[in-house]
């Protein structure tokens, strides 16, 4: 199938009055697509700069940096009879519900489907491509969506990110129903509505660094918290002021004066006429500030380790049975927790596989078989 370019122009929404009229508009319907912009590669603090809405009349485009409440919205996405069709929901959902509180209900996810059916490429471009025939502009990913005004190729760009949501849901949930798999989506679907807090992630000087000593910890502790306090001050990501691997060499060589910092790895010209006083410093109170041994979850014992690696087998094996990645299969977090749990019945399964149903129907007696085959 191949579809045009849309010819009228997006609706720019930039007034309370726009968003309220935008918003009784969504209602009408009962699929919408929807994608978010955001500046996480240009600022400190990332925030969603431009909501874009899709409907089969029209294409809108808002900006939540006119507006001082975006509340309008909270009922769209909290309609249990509009489906809000995205791709990639997670970060766009983890966005909205932390710069504007949002809770979501029935969602459809372009990538998500995608995957349960066994795409080789997952993208949207790939995905309008193999469908539609059409060809996004890769070149505008990393733009920085909080100027003001945005050029009319970044508008076109955003545009499309939503105008072709709709034919292209309709298309892989057929396939998804055809194949028996839209009950295994629509339980991932209903995952998404639970937005995961963002940075999950320990910092940097918090993770396991197995070369580094309890004193060069405590130095880069020391560095990292001196790129974050430059990096808010100059509103940029810390990556832009120093990246990791620059200071998990500057925490292992510790360098003393300039001469010893520019033989350090990733410092070299603009870094060292920025940043080599504010380094030197970190250092010196690294070295000064009490030895860091961060504490490690207990490791899991050995039996639990051997189901772990029993489920983890099966996992592969069922994957390649339906020729898909092996966490569509079963999550990781969920194998882990049985693999912690050793549930000996089916009840007791279901108990930890309660929110994915589909998946303890048609896989729990081969689960509890692998436990039991474990060493």
């Amino acid at each position: 199938m191949t579809l045009p370019l849309p010819t009228r122009p997006p609706l720019w929404v930039d007034s309370p009055a726009g968003l309220q009229q935008m918003a009784a508009d969504l209602r009408q319907h009962a699929q919408i697509g929807v994608d978010t912009e955001a500046n996480s590669l240009h600022a400190y603090r990332e925030q969603v700069c431009l909501l874009q809405f899709s409907t089969p009349e029209a294409d809108y485009l808002v900006d939540p940096l006119a507006l001082d409440d975006l509340s309008p919205l909270a009922p769209v996405f909290a309609d249990p009879t509009i489906e809000k069709i995205f791709h990639a929901a997670e970060y766009d959902i983890l966005g909205l519900h932390r710069d504007f509180g949002f809770a979501f209900v029935n969602l459809f996810d372009t990538m998500v489907s995608a995957r349960i059916l066994g795409y080789e490429k997952v993208g949207l471009g790939a995905l309008l491509e193999r469908h539609f025939g059409i060809r996004l502009q890769k070149r505008y990913q990393r733009a920085d969506w909080a100027r003001r005004p945005l050029p009319p190729e970044l508008l076109d760009y955003a545009r499309l990110d939503t105008h072709f949501l709709l034919p292209l849901r309709d298309i892989l949930r057929a396939e998804l129903a055809a194949k028996g798999l839209l009950p295994l989506a629509e339980e991932d679907f209903a995952r998404l509505t639970t937005p995961i807090a963002a940075n999950g992630r320990l910092p940097l000087w918090q993770r396991r660094h197995p070369h580094l000593n309890p004193q060069q910890v405590a130095v880069l502790e020391a560095l990292w918290r001196y790129r974050e306090a430059e990096a808010e001050r100059r509103d940029v990501p810390p990556f832009k002021v120093l990246d990791d691997r620059t200071l998990l060499a500057l925490a292992e060589r510790l360098p003393r004066n300039q001469a010893e910092l520019r033989r350090v790895p990733g410092m070299r010209g603009a870094r060292i006429r920025y940043h080599a006083r504010g380094v030197l410093a970190a250092i010196r109170q690294g070295l000064q500030a009490p030895p860091k041994t961060i504490a490690r979850p207990p490791r899991p014992d050995d039996a639990t380790l051997a189901r772990l690696d029993a489920l983890r087998r099966w996992r592969q094996r069922a994957a390649a049975r339906m020729g898909v990645p092996s966490d569509v299969v079963l999550p990781k977090s969920h194998m882990q927790a049985i693999a912690a749990a050793h549930p000996q019945t089916l009840e007791e399964l279901h108990t930890l596989m309660a929110d994915i149903p589909w998946r303890f129907e048609h896989f729990g007696a081969e689960i509890l078989h692998a436990l039991e085959v474990s060493p």
